[in-house]
């Protein structure tokens, strides 16, 4: 437990330059907070102590602005900056090494009863007010814009931005840390209008 405890810690110094020390991760930042509350509320539910799972994962929401439902299966070193307005539906699947931002939500689509929120890969980045909806996967080390909202699969080592999210994919370069410039994402709609300039541009030229 403990030795997962430093590893959540390492976490937040490995990937916000703004942690200064020990203490003040473990007083102010409220996505480790809600971590560790999922873990109790996640060791309830499994344990199908469902009603006193869902209090205690609503009273860390209360504390935190973050809601995780404790059904949700979370991985190794999971960062959750700033946090504010995070949730996490109860299907949700996050794997090693994800970092989100504030605003982010992992929502479902449809009422059935089973497998119906994303699966996020290892290494993935989801930037702030982005949403994350139905039982699709995003593959390894891709990046999704602020604001995105994703409702298809993403391929591992990919960029999405727009509404509904575009992918560009990118090469795969093989890299031990979370991919944290979110900052560099195409303009898909300058793209687009740039196509359509040079081609307006080829049949004026042509004289068609």
């Amino acid at each position: 437990m403990f030795k997962r405890i430093r590893e959540d810690i390492r976490s937040v110094f490995d990937r916000d330059p703004a942690a200064r020390s020990t203490l003040e991760v473990l007083l102010c930042y409220a996505g480790l907070h809600a971590l560790w509350g999922h873990r109790v509320s996640h060791w309830l539910w499994a344990r199908k102590l469902k009603l006193l799972a869902r209090a205690y994962s609503q009273l860390t929401r209360f504390f935190t602005g973050i809601e995780i439902h404790p059904g949700a299966t979370i991985g190794r070193r999971f960062f959750i900056d700033h946090g504010m307005g995070v949730v996490i539906g109860e299907t949700s699947e996050i794997k090693d090494d994800v970092t989100l931002y504030h605003g982010v939500t992992l929502g479902g689509v449809s009422t059935h009863k089973g497998k119906r929120h994303p699966t996020i890969e290892s290494g993935v980045v989801i930037g702030a007010g982005a949403k994350v909806l139905g039982a699709i996967t995003v593959g390894e080390c891709s990046r999704i814009g602020a604001n995105a909202v994703v409702v298809n699969d993403v391929p591992r080592d990919s960029v999405v931005v727009g509404i509904p999210g575009h992918v560009v994919h990118k090469e795969g370069k093989p890299r031990s840390t979370p991919d944290l410039n979110h900052d560099k994402l195409p303009d898909m709609l300058e793209l687009e209008i740039e196509a359509l300039m040079e081609r307006v541009a080829r049949l004026e030229k042509a004289g068609i």
